[in-house]
C-alpha cells in the first residue's frame, strides 16, 4: 500500500517555510538530487520535472508493485531500501536487487513490470507518469544520457550477482555482499563501516542464492572470528576489512 506523504500542521514558521519550498520546488529541495537520474538537470529544468511528480510514501513490508502490473508509473528513491524479486515456478522468490537513496526503478522493455518491488524499510519514493517523463526525456536528452548511464550501473551489478551465484560459496557470498554495501554506502557520501544491513537474514538468502540458515550461520562464523560485529540497529562493523576482502576473493 501506498500513501501520500503528509506535512504536519503548526509547524514553526522556519520549518514552514522549508515545506512550502520544497512545496514549489521538491526536485531542488532533495537531498539525494546529486544521485539520482535529476542531477543533470538545471533550475527551470528541474521545475519542469516537478511539476509531473508526486511524493510517496511505502511502509515496511507494502508493495509498491507487482510483476505483470501495467508499467505505467517510474519511481526514483529518496529515502529507506526498496528489494526488487521474481517469483519461480516452483514459488521461491529471487531478490534481483537492493535499491538505496537516489536509485531509480520501474523501467520495463514492455508495458507491464518484470519483478515486483517491495519496501524493506519504510520508504520513500517520487513518482512519474512514464508517458510525461518519456516526453521530458526526449526534450532533456541529458537527462536521457544519466538514466542510460545508471541502466548501465544496475546491468553491472546484475553481473556482479551472477558471479556471486554461480562461483562462490556460502561465506565469499556473504563477504562479497558486505563489502558491496559498503561501498554502495561511499558513493553516497556515507561512512563505509559500520555497514547498515536493515535486510532480513531472508531478503539476504534470496539474494544470494542461499538458505536462510546458512545466512545467520555464516554471520555467526564471521562474527566468532572476529571479522566482523553485528550490532543493534541492523547495522555490522567490519573489523578486519583485508580478512573480509580475501573471503570475498576466495584467499582466504
Amino acid at each position: 500500500m501506498t500513501t501520500a506523504l503528509d506535512h504536519k500542521a503548526g509547524a514553526p514558521a522556519s520549518l514552514a517555510a522549508q515545506v512550502a519550498q520544497a512545496d514549489m520546488n521538491p526536485c531542488g529541495a532533495c537531498p539525494v538530487r546529486s544521485l539520482s537520474v535529476c542531477s543533470a538537470l538545471e533550475a527551470e529544468e528541474l521545475r519542469r520535472l516537478a511539476e509531473i511528480l508526486t511524493n510517496m510514501k511505502v511502509d515496511t513490508g507494502h508493495t509498491l508493485f507487482s510483476e505483470g502490473d501495467g508499467a505505467d508509473m517510474l519511481f526514483n528513491v529518496t529515502s529507506g531500501t526498496m528489494k526488487l524479486y521474481k517469483l519461480l515456478p516452483d514459488g521461491r522468490r529471487q531478490i534481483t536487487g537492493f535499491l538505496l537513496p537516489g536509485d531509480f526503478l520501474g523501467l520495463s522493455v514492455n508495458d507491464t513490470y518484470a519483478y515486483s518491488a517491495e519496501a524493506v524499510t519504510s520508504a520513500t519514493l517520487c513518482r512519474f507518469p512514464r508517458r510525461r517523463l518519456e516526453a521530458l526525456l526526449e526534450e532533456y536528452p541529458k537527462m536521457q544520457r544519466r538514466l542510460f548511464a545508471m541502466a548501465s550501473n544496475e546491468l553491472a551489478a546484475a553481473q556482479d550477482q551472477m558471479l556471486l551465484l554461480g562461483r562462490k560459496n556460502a561465506k565469499e557470498r556473504i563477504a562479497s555482499f558486505l563489502l558491496l554495501l559498503s561501498q554502495r554506502a561511499v558513493r553516497r557520501g556515507f561512512k563505509d563501516n559500520p555497514v547498515h544491513v536493515p535486510m532480513s537474514r531472508s531478503d539476504i538468502a534470496d539474494y544470494l542464492g542461499l538458505t536462510t540458515e546458512t545466512v545467520s550461520r555464516t554471520f555467526t562464523q564471521l562474527k566468532t572470528s572476529n571479522v566482523i560485529a553485528l550490532l543493534e540497529g541492523g547495522k555490522v562493523r567490519i573489523n578486519d576489512r583485508d580478512g573480509l576482502q580475501d573471503l570475498a576473493d576466495g584467499a582466504a
